[in-house]
């Protein structure tokens, strides 16, 4: 959209303005003897139409100014009144503004999750997040995708995400980890290869539409690719083969009607006195009720029901089962940051 014309309609309308208010206040200081305050005073409730009243009885052409300043100015301040207003809200003002809280967002950031692309599988992602309450922004260049779901987009940055500028502006070295959800699998393959140049540490999962991108996005840094339509159309095909067990898991996730039921706690979460101790010494489930259902490894291997001899030790973690108050209270009583 091109400002130009509305810029230069509004300093019209400014001067248009002041003239206004210089040709009545001179006026009544000429015609009517008054201060200078006493007819700035009077131009201006003549202008504005409050009608406060005269400060002092006018005479004849007093009067006849009044009427050829009403008549001059009431059209002029009203449309001067709304575009203006106009100017304000759509202009360069509104913009900066808007800039400016947002930059001051990105400053704060730090082990956030980008998410660029804002079509379905985005909008999907961004609800999980703020459910979870967890740091992201989005990325998206089309803002008209947005537009219906400014509440579940707390930061926006419009642009392209396969530009380097653009992921350095949504703070890309700082990020936890970043979702590539764009609509074709070789912007994603380029948003992949960006981000990893940028911060090699970022954790990396990116959409796919086909079986030949799979490989190709993870040979370029992806950590997980996913399809879809692949899983959606397993997951449709297990609620006929399986339909408790997944009806079950699906009310495990954050949005499930039991809500955040599952979650994994890092061995860097526990405080220093707990490295080395065993889920038997934790006795998780008698001091919270939360369970632990699953352990990870360094080496990132994923072992079900673990052994209760299992220890926490450096860059493990553990997938733990609970109620949300159980799971508060495991974050209470272990101290879990």
């Amino acid at each position: 959209m091109n400002d130009e014309p509305l810029k230069i309609k509004t300093r019209f309308l400014v001067i248009a303005l002041c003239l206004i208010f210089i040709i009545g206040t001179l006026g009544y200081i000429n015609i009517s003897d008054y201060s200078f305050i006493d007819a700035l005073y009077m131009t201006i409730i003549t202008v504005t139409t409050v009608g406060f009243g005269e400060i002092h009885p006018l005479n004849e052409e007093g009067r006849i100014f009044t009427m050829f300043l009403v008549l001059t100015s009431l059209g002029l301040v009203a449309y001067s009144a709304s575009t203006i207003g106009k100017a304000l809200l759509d202009g360069d003002l509104m913009k900066k503004y808007k800039e400016n809280r947002m930059n001051k967002q990105l400053k704060t950031l730090k082990n956030h999750t980008i998410i660029c692309g804002f079509g379905r599988n985005g909008r999907q992602s961004a609800r999980k997040l703020k459910a979870s309450n967890h740091p992201f922004l989005v990325i998206e260049k089309d803002r008209s995708k947005v537009i219906d779901h400014e509440d579940i987009t707390p930061v926006l940055i419009e642009g392209d995400a396969t530009q380097d500028h653009i992921l350095e502006k949504a703070v890309i070295e700082k990020a936890d980890s970043l979702i590539t959800a764009l609509p074709s699998d070789a912007a994603n393959l380029f948003v992949v290869l960006t981000a990893k140049q940028l911060n090699p540490k970022v954790k990396i999962i990116s959409r796919a539409s086909s079986h030949q991108s799979v490989k190709k996005l993870k040979i370029a840094g992806a950590d997980h690719v996913i399809m879809p339509d692949k899983i959606g159309g397993e997951h449709m095909a297990s609620l006929i083969v399986t339909p408790g067990v997944l009806e079950f898991l699906d009310n495990l996730s954050v949005e499930g009607s039991y809500q955040n039921n599952i979650v994994e706690v890092y061995a860097e979460e526990f405080p220093e006195e707990f490295l080395g101790k065993s889920i038997l010494d934790l006795d998780l489930r008698k001091k919270s009720g939360a369970s632990v259902i699953g352990y990870k490894n360094p080496e990132g291997e994923y072992f079900v029901n673990p052994d209760v001899a299992t220890q926490i030790v450096e860059k493990s973690s553990f997938i733990i089962l609970g109620k949300p108050k159980q799971i508060t209270a495991l974050k209470e009583v272990f101290g879990i940051k």
